[in-house]
């Protein structure tokens, strides 16, 4: 494979700011977790939430993944549409959602979390008016207090489940989004302590009657980890298949960047640095700073919703391209319609972002 600079001197997206992907990296990310996943014998499902891209998705699915996780009802059905046949929503579904996702069930596995008895009503009361079944996982907090039940409330809320016609009892779900972006020795701390306190819920389900069919979780920053300690049977990660400046800081994971964004500089008229067409409306503010990969040696500065600057120009001028690593994917790809998927003499394909901020 060609260098990074040799590889971004052949590609020309048709506008900017674009966000590119070279293909060859993409794909041995892909490869790698998958490889990873089925020498453990665990199932990887992938997170959508990251690219909202069912061309991705597909891939993904193709190359092994059981399914997509969404984040959304609008990313789910966005990916059932496509045809994806099996969606799990992995965060609270509002009251709203619930007769939407039934009507997903008609021609797909779906499934969703829930952390709460108005919730389980909610879901089985659709899923019974639709006449489907919807999977319902028990969402269990590891922490976060951002959604999910307290452990010790996982065997009540997996009973209540599995009462209810119009539902089945597919597992629980225990995502540590609070591990993901930790320093290594402190992830593999917060990481065991939060494993063997899972292997007690586990326990307490299986003690009563309730063996969780999948444990799933995970994501890109404690895969490895999660793997290793053989309790999940289904990861979520997301940001590996093509990375960020995040994930690439933590310095100890198989992925490479894949992700860039080309933007072009529209004003060379200060000495100190060139301005570019790339702002907050291209590369989302949350995390940490975007990263200039060309020219190199240079920094990256916003200067409002549509304007950036490369301090020092290092050579770029008006009309010349310059290239960045977002700082955090997620938000980022939300920015943008597609995704230009460069080969590495510089062809490129157009790959729409078709579930970003769907609402069919």
């Amino acid at each position: 494979m060609q260098s990074l600079p040799d590889f971004l001197a052949r590609v020309k997206p048709p506008i900017t700011p674009a966000l590119v992907v070279r293909r060859a990296v993409m794909m041995a990310n892909l490869a790698a977790m998958q490889a990873a996943c089925a020498e453990r014998g665990v199932r990887l499902r992938a997170h959508g939430k990251m690219h909202k891209c069912s061309a991705l998705g597909r891939l993904q699915i193709e190359m092994g993944a059981v399914g997509l996780c969404c984040q959304t009802v609008g990313e789910a059905e966005t990916y059932v549409h496509a045809g994806i046949g099996d969606v799990l929503v992995t965060a609270p579904v509002p009251a709203w959602g619930w007769l939407r996702l039934a009507a997903l069930a008609r021609t797909a596995r779906v499934g969703a979390v829930m952390d709460s008895a108005a919730q389980i009503a909610e879901a089985a009361t659709a899923a019974l008016a639709a006449g489907v079944v919807l999977d319902a996982h028990v969402d269990v907090d590891p922490g976060m207090a951002r959604a999910g039940v307290a452990p010790a409330g996982a065997v009540a809320l997996a009973a209540a489940i599995a009462g209810q016609k119009g539902l089945r009892y597919a597992g629980i779900q225990a995502y540590c989004g609070h591990h993901q972006h930790l320093s290594p020795a402190e992830r593999a701390a917060a990481h065991a302590e939060w494993t063997a306190r899972l292997v007690t819920v586990v326990a307490e389900l299986r003690a009563a009657g309730l063996a969780p069919e999948q444990i799933t979780g995970g994501g890109t920053g404690t895969a490895a980890m999660d793997l290793a300690a053989g309790v999940y049977t289904e990861l979520q990660p997301g940001s590996y298949a093509v990375m960020d400046v995040e994930y690439g800081d933590l310095g100890d994971l198989p992925f490479a960047p894949a992700l860039f964004l080309a933007a072009s500089v529209v004003s060379a008229n200060h000495a100190s640095h060139v301005t570019c067409d790339a702002g907050h409306k291209a590369l989302h503010p949350n995390g940490p700073m975007s990263r200039v990969v060309q020219p190199a040696g240079s920094v990256y500065k916003p200067m409002g919703d549509e304007h950036g600057a490369i301090v020092p120009p290092s050579g770029v001028g008006e009309g010349d391209l310059v290239w960045l690593q977002p700082g955090h994917v997620d938000p980022t790809v939300a920015l943008h319609d597609a995704f230009f998927v460069a080969e590495e003499d510089g062809r490129l394909e157009r790959w729409p972002i078709d579930a970003r901020r769907a609402s069919l």
